[in-house]
């Protein structure tokens, strides 16, 4: 059976790059659950459920 797919000569991703890339998805993750609950609230205030 064929193990893998990648080539083990491949040099991988530098440090940084891969701390890079993990901070990206986390702020695009973040940012994605900031997005989810404005809505939310926008529709919760719609819909007459007001904070006092």
């Amino acid at each position: 059976m064929n193990k893998a797919t990648t080539n083990p000569n491949t040099p991988r991703p530098s440090v940084w790059k891969r701390i890079g890339w993990m901070v990206m998805i986390w702020c695009c993750s973040v940012m994605t659950l900031y997005a989810v609950s404005s809505l939310f609230r926008l529709l919760m205030t719609a819909a007459g459920m007001k904070l006092k």
